[in-house]
């Protein structure tokens, strides 16, 4: 799930990042940009949000990792970084046959 927030969060970033050097750019993305900004920020922020409470609660993780997961949601790239650290640190010799 946080590949996918923070994939629509870095597409948000770039667009935004266009829009503040070319102002005509902006008419061809503005459906474009609220498609997205709307699927990340109303569909798949709190889904992630609902699974990064669910993993802090299975773990039983401390309460600041939750709110630095929280934090991914908002910084593009963090939430890949974050990911990667937090598989290493939940499975370090892999994940579990099933």
């Amino acid at each position: 799930m946080s590949y996918i927030t923070g994939t629509t969060l870095i597409i948000l970033f770039i667009t935004l990042f266009l829009h503040t050097v070319d102002l005509t750019l902006w008419k061809h993305m503005f459906l474009f940009v609220r498609i997205v900004g709307i699927g990340h920020g109303i569909v798949l922020y709190p889904i992630y949000m609902i699974s990064c409470f669910n993993l802090v609660m299975k773990f039983h993780l401390n309460p600041a990792m939750l709110a630095l997961m929280l934090f991914a949601g908002f910084v593009p790239g963090l939430a890949f970084y974050l990911e990667h650290r937090m598989r290493l640190r939940l499975y370090p010799y892999g994940l579990p046959a099933r």
